[in-house]
């Protein structure tokens, strides 16, 4: 394990217990460099967006008409379609700040789909990762500017 490395990069992050955990759930951050623990963690966004996307669309069978679900679907969707896949293609190219803008990006659209639903919304928790995730790699992508 590249703990020594793992260790120093999560140490940069606003979140350590959480960026430990996620890289070391991986097997590939065993021989990763920080760029490819960038890679991970953009892939650790990509899950939990697309498994709170799967949540709204199971509330959006029982409450079609809720405009917040629907809303957030759209931001999940923007997610998952635009900011992974921009990320990603930047890491790859080694043209990091577009990675490091579309993960602040990926945050500001969990955080937005929390705020609207102006304190009762059923997706607190899943928002709160995906907030999470996204600043953590964010910061890991910062270290390869």
């Amino acid at each position: 394990m590249n703990a020594n490395l793992i260790d120093q990069t999560c140490r940069k992050t606003p979140n350590y217990s959480l960026c430990v955990s996620s890289l070391k759930s991986d097997p590939r951050s065993k021989s990763a460099d920080v760029r490819g623990l960038a890679l991970i963690m953009v892939n650790v966004v990509k899950v939990k967006a697309k498994t709170t996307l799967n949540r709204i669309n199971v509330l959006l069978k029982k409450t079609p008409k809720d405009n917040s679900l629907k809303d957030c679907a759209d931001r999940y969707d923007t997610i998952l379609q635009d900011d992974v896949i921009v990320a990603n293609e930047a890491i790859t190219k080694g043209d990091p700040k577009f990675a490091e803008q579309s993960m602040n990006d990926a945050g500001g659209e969990a955080e937005d789909c929390e705020n609207d639903f102006k304190g009762r919304s059923p997706l607190t928790h899943l928002n709160k990762d995906v907030t999470s995730v996204s600043g953590v790699a964010a910061a890991i992508v910062r270290i390869l500017l």
